[in-house]
């Protein structure tokens, strides 16, 4: 058997796992790093994973924290924004309710190829001198507890080798190597599945309609580089353009209302297509793109007992736990916690006890986790509602840019004193936000037929709305203490504003949500009713709106 040693292994060479290296690596160029990957470097390109779109903190993460934007711009495609269409069983897109942006706004995000994006993580930590071992089959798991090394055996090329390392770090996925060694597994409440295929070629969404006014109505007109979300009650489809030349598509849904019995094979996920999105499946059969795969993944959110111990092990990536693709959080929680691993790692190197601070970097992960959770557990009913669905996107937006990415771009996350200082503020953000989701979920608790009448076409242009941009445009600004506290208390008090004329709407459109629990959070609280203008309020229930605001 082969013997080695090195200060940090790496189970899973995978974008969680690469990324973490390679960040380990940047900031302390003597330590020794070896990843141990199962799969064959260079991979394949397109059909190789899904988790392809990126968001705010993620692509802050590849573009600044690892300087990784040369690649990014250059070599993946720049993201249009999450765009929503409420088009269930419609042929006519160009009349249904569209939820984008009109203009780039100012904080990047990109399109993610995950093979091309891997195989130059991969030639990046080699370049760095880390050890990169793949095709490797990690056999046996042999942890040291009270400083003892950890010792991994694994198998490559027909040889035997072990490597002995004061650390070691879980990045293979749903593997989960060292979480099912440790029966560390915990299941969610939150049963969604899903199916998902590329093809190749670029599909267009603007090909949905030849109407000038419509297609001309963003610029540049580049609706395929959104994330395209095609929604309807307790599913959505994605659409999402590849730098390689292909598209990812999915189907993601609530399991009781759509089993996946109804779509687990690429004809039956088109049949299925047919009855719920029949103009996406009819430009799908037309167009001719040859189908590259198709996979399919039951109940795959999961969350995870420990993820980062005092003994020098963690977990990180799809390997620790996974929520939901719907916002594409995946690669923000790769940041995340790649990012408290490499503090903690440092800490110990240093000759600090991390035992206590490894508990409250797990409690605040877990927390992130659970928080972002509550969006998407118990709402895909909701899904497909035209009225309740683009307030409920535009809420869930103001949370995640009011305290998580701030949190991560001001580099904040492990600032336990400043931390302590935003505790009130998460907290408030916190109940607000259960508050509003329990809101929307009984709004929209309703059958389809009793939709509201919504003018056709409608666009809701989140571009449009200032506070939308500016709180997107403040990510990227440094401030010290004081300033980034007072930014995030503001934040909340948006938020505070926002509910309020949420509630009213909701009262507007139904009266017995007068006496919501939402309603005792907001009490002395003002809303502001510039914060959703026409077209937002395009419904006939909003024209109550100005008044209830008012009564509150």
């Amino acid at each position: 058997m082969n013997m080695m040693q090195t200060d940090v292994a790496i189970l899973g060479g995978g974008l969680a796992g690469l990324t973490l290296a390679i960040q380990l690596r940047q900031r302390n160029p003597e330590i020794g790093v070896t990843v141990i990957e199962r799969r064959a470097h260079p991979v394949r390109e397109a059909a190789f994973k899904v988790g392809e779109s990126t968001v705010e903190i993620g692509a802050h993460y590849f573009a600044d924290v690892l300087g990784f934007r040369e690649h990014l711009e250059n070599e993946q495609v720049r993201k249009y924004g999450l765009r929503y269409f409420f088009t269930e069983a419609s042929r006519d897109i160009d009349q249904c309710v569209e939820l984008g942006v009109s203009r780039l706004l100012p904080t990047p995000s990109w399109q993610i190829d995950r093979g091309r994006f891997e195989n130059f993580l991969g030639e990046q930590a080699r370049a760095l001198g880390i050890r990169f071992e793949d095709g490797a089959v990690v056999r046996a798991i042999d942890l040291g507890v009270d400083g003892q090394a950890h010792r991994i055996a694994y198998e490559r090329d027909g040889a035997t080798f072990e490597v002995s390392a004061p650390w070691v770090v879980d990045a293979s996925g749903r593997a989960g190597l060292i979480k099912r060694k440790l029966g560390l597994a915990q299941p969610n409440a939150h049963d969604a599945n899903a199916v998902w295929w590329r093809v190749d070629g670029r599909l267009d969404p603007n090909a949905f309609s030849d109407d000038p006014e419509w297609l001309q109505r963003f610029w540049p007109p580049d609706r395929w580089r959104s994330t395209n979300h095609m929604c309807g009650p307790g599913y959505w489809f994605w659409l999402i353009p590849l730098s390689s030349g292909s598209h990812s598509l999915g189907i993601v849904c609530d399991a009781k209302m759509h089993p996946l019995e109804t779509m687990n094979t690429f004809d039956k996920a088109m049949a299925w297509l047919h009855q719920h999105q029949p103009r996406v499946a009819e430009y799908l059969e037309q167009s001719g793109h040859a189908l590259q795969d198709f996979l399919f993944l039951r109940h795959f959110s999961h969350g995870c007992k420990q993820v980062y111990s005092g003994d020098r092990w963690a977990l990180t990536g799809e390997a620790g736990l996974f929520l939901d693709p719907f916002y594409s959080p995946g690669s923000d929680f790769i940041a995340i916690s790649n990012t408290y691993i490499c503090d903690l790692i440092e800490r110990d190197r240093a000759g600090e006890s991390i035992e206590m601070r490894a508990g409250i970097y797990q409690q605040l992960y877990f927390s992130f986790y659970e928080n972002t959770l509550s969006l998407y557990q118990d709402q895909y009913p909701i899904f497909g509602d035209p009225e309740v669905m683009p307030i409920k996107v535009i809420w869930d937006y103001a949370y995640y840019w009011a305290l998580l990415a701030p949190l991560f771009f001001g580099k904040r996350q492990g600032d336990l004193a400043l931390l302590a200082r935003l505790k009130p503020a998460f907290n408030r953000g916190r109940e607000l936000n259960l508050a509003m989701q329990r809101l929307l979920r009984d709004w929209g608790d309703r059958d389809p037929e009793r939709w509201p009448a919504i003018p056709e076409g409608l666009l809701l242009d989140q571009y449009a709305l200032a506070w939308c941009r500016d709180m997107n445009g403040a990510l990227t600004e440094q401030l010290d203490d004081d300033a980034f506290v007072a930014r995030l208390q503001a934040n909340v008090e948006r938020m505070e504003s926002l509910a309020v004329e949420i509630l009213a709407r909701a009262r507007a459109a139904r009266p017995e949500l007068d006496a919501h629990v939402l309603s005792a959070l907001l009490q002395g609280c003002r809303g502001a009713p510039d914060m959703l203008p026409a077209p937002w309020c395009a419904t006939a229930q909003a024209a109550a709106q100005p008044a209830a605001i008012a009564a509150l």
